[in-house]
């Protein structure tokens, strides 16, 4: 039978829903409706004087060539870092939950980089790369790839798609875990006794059980990679070399808080803001038909 909760009183259900109500209003929705106002104002350096412009602003961004290859950029970024880090996380799930011996070493270990602040794994993997003094540049040297993400485009977005899978691995790794611990083991023993070797196990069973974590995971990492990289970016890359990986995000941030263009900066959050709501409405409008619940 279906349990429900009646409340005696009728104000006592928005008590309870106030606190999160007002987190809510506080940090998204009036900041949302401070840039959505100022998208449509022109201020100067130090917010003295603001003059309307309407569309002046998106009329702008538009017609600048550095901002739509700014979205080709994000596009490029979000597709590696959601890809890849899913992929690498679920792997690294499924060896972890076969393992017997040491598991728990084995999972706090992959569990660790979740701790590391982004700024802080952006600076570890700058090292790790740095062309002069870099352990990885240095073998990398040795097969004959010279790196240097300091002049090479391809190379700095490489660089920040590694330290935002790293950083974002954790993350995936504990949700797969959970899922792959959810599924009965009656299923996976009944396929392993009617001769079905570990790979198909594993496509025909498993995974498909695991569609609502997965669905669930690419809706984050899809919203991680369009704004908690920024962090990344900066102390890695600060967008370069020149704007091979200037993101919307870390663009957004550049022309407000170096550029002190205001007006053009809050016009670009708008976009981005509507960018993720609409990239998330379509998955949950289409990708989610082919989740099993």
């Amino acid at each position: 039978m279906e349990k429900r909760v009646l409340f005696r009183s009728r104000w006592l259900p928005w008590a309870l829903l106030l606190p999160q109500l007002l987190i809510i209003s506080v940090f998204f929705f009036w900041p949302a409706a401070q840039a959505l106002l100022q998208s449509f104002q022109q201020q100067d350096t130090f917010g003295m004087s603001t003059e309307w412009v309407g569309l002046e602003n998106f009329e702008r961004l538009f017609n600048d060539p550095g901002y739509l290859a700014s979205f080709k950029t994000t596009a490029y970024f979000s597709v590696l870092v959601a890809v890849i880090g899913l992929s690498l996380a679920l792997l690294m799930a499924v060896f972890a939950d076969r393992i017997v011996r040491g598991v728990m070493v084995y999972r706090t270990l992959l569990i660790m980089p979740y701790a590391v602040a982004p700024a802080v794994a952006a600076v570890m993997w700058v090292f790790m790369f740095s062309p002069s003094i870099g352990p990885v540049a240095w073998a990398l040297e040795q097969i004959g790839i010279p790196w240097n993400h300091l002049l090479k485009g391809e190379h700095a977005m490489a660089l920040i798609v590694a330290a935002a899978i790293w950083k974002q691995f954790s993350y995936n790794f504990l949700f797969f875990v959970a899922g792959l611990q959810s599924i009965p083991k009656s299923l996976i023993e009944a396929a392993a006794i009617d001769g079905a070797g570990p790979w198909r196990r594993f496509w025909t069973i498993q995974f498909p059980l695991l569609s609502p974590t997965t669905f669930f995971l690419l809706v984050m990492n899809v919203v991680y990679a369009f704004f908690d990289t920024f962090a990344i970016v900066d102390a890695a890359t600060n967008g370069g070399p020149g704007k091979e990986t200037s993101i919307l995000v870390y663009k957004v941030y550049y022309d407000g808080f170096k550029a002190m263009d205001l007006g053009s900066s809050a016009a670009q959050s708008v976009v981005l803001m509507g960018i993720v709501i609409a990239l998330t409405v379509i998955q949950f409008r289409y990708v989610e038909r082919k989740v099993n619940y």
